[in-house]
């Protein structure tokens, strides 16, 4: 079994064949001078700011040394519009001259430091060094946000999720011990029945609970283990909780052979188990639900489809927010968390993969993982 930790800044900056410096000029004599001295780092080349940010949108680059002056796009045009993409992005301005006015525009759109033309080689070199411990501390303190804004709006959905059946039980509790209903009367027995589906739910509410609190723990850091991945692809099929619920549904498997892989057994049956439970929580009360596992060559390919109620095309780019609930009745009952799908988009990730969704109203949801065919020896 294989332990990848977390990285500390201090490590990230050890393992600098892992970081990139996009350099940004259209004088290649500069682009080749700052180049020879960033020989730690993997280094990628830009002529403008068009250039530039095609780069960038394709990821991999942990700090842009870019020029003020230069055609198509000028660095404070770059300089705003990377900002806008990923603000936690550090950003080095170069510049010919000490222009007070163009330094406090910069400031003013967050660049993160200055170096005048042609650059100091050893203060360049120190600065792109700074500029990677304040990347990591940058990212660091917008994660402890996203985590202090993540626990409380969880709490709050958590509350109100177990108000509603904690309450409607109560209810009855109270009206029964005041002698309001007759034990033997047809409707005390048809509220019985109400209050123990509620008491079902709220036992599937903490289930889901203690999955999530087990699944979010990241503190171990990803456990890779050889897996079959048609074994687990099996397991979540039959495995499902949801199939008791539609007794009419059928089930259609079809799995090549793939090599042994190695997964997050943990982490990656959970992404699995989310997409075949809501194909078929979200089918009609007959239908199909077909499983495939693909063989591609350099990748695996899993595929779950469903001929159910599908998703409306204005609520398909959001299945994968956290919180967010398709809810196909308008109903505002949906159960649940509204946080299977974006784990489950969370942990494909984590294995190097993508998951993606078609859908269609009426006609069904298709989803497709994509890993990549990582063997279990080659680690």
């Amino acid at each position: 079994m294989i332990e990848l930790g977390r990285k500390s800044e201090q490590s990230l900056l050890q393992e600098q064949d892992r970081q990139t410096v996009l350099i940004v000029d259209n004088e290649p004599l500069i682009r080749e001078l700052c180049k020879k001295v960033l020989t730690d780092y993997r280094v990628v080349e830009a002529a403008n700011g068009e250039e530039a940010l095609h780069i960038f949108q394709g990821g991999g680059v942990d700090v842009i040394l870019t020029d003020v002056v230069m055609p198509k796009l000028n660095g404070l045009e770059l300089l705003k519009k990377l900002k806008e993409i990923e603000p936690t992005v550090v950003v080095i301005m170069m510049t010919g001259y000490a222009d007070k006015e163009l330094i406090l525009k910069a400031l003013q759109a967050d660049a993160d430091d200055f170096i005048i033309k042609p650059p100091n080689l050893l203060q360049l070199k120190s600065m792109i060094h700074k500029a990677l411990v304040k990347k990591a501390l940058k990212e660091e303190i917008a994660n402890l946000k996203s985590l202090d804004r993540f626990k409380t709006n969880f709490l709050s959905l958590v509350s109100h999720k177990f108000r509603t059946p904690i309450t409607s039980i109560s209810l009855f509790l109270q009206n029964l011990a005041a002698g309001v209903y007759d034990p033997g009367d047809p409707v005390a027995k048809e509220n019985l029945g109400l209050v123990c589906q509620e008491s079902v739910y709220l036992g599937r509410l903490v289930t889901d609970l203690l999955t999530f609190s087990s699944v979010m723990d990241h503190n171990g850091g990803t456990r890779l283990e050889p897996c079959d991945l048609g074994s687990m692809l099996a397991r979540s099929v039959m495995g499902s909780k949801e199939w008791a619920e539609k007794p009419g549904l059928t089930q259609q498997c079809e799995f090549e052979t793939v090599p042994e892989q190695l997964l997050d057994r943990e982490r990656f049956g959970f992404a699995l188990q989310q997409v075949i439970d809501n194909a078929i929580k979200f089918s009609k009360k007959s239908g199909r639900i077909c499983v495939t596992l693909r063989n591609l060559g350099e990748n695996c390919q899993i595929t779950v489809q469903d001929d159910g109620i599908g998703i409306a095309p204005d609520e398909l780019p959001k299945v994968f927010e956290k919180f967010y609930q398709v809810d196909a009745e308008r109903s505002g009952q949906v159960r649940g968390f509204g946080l299977g799908l974006f784990y489950a988009r969370e942990f494909v990730r984590m294995h190097g993969g993508s998951i993606g969704i078609e859908s269609e109203p009426g006609k069904g949801t298709r989803v497709v993982i994509t890993i990549p065919n990582r063997e279990s020896h080659s680690a």
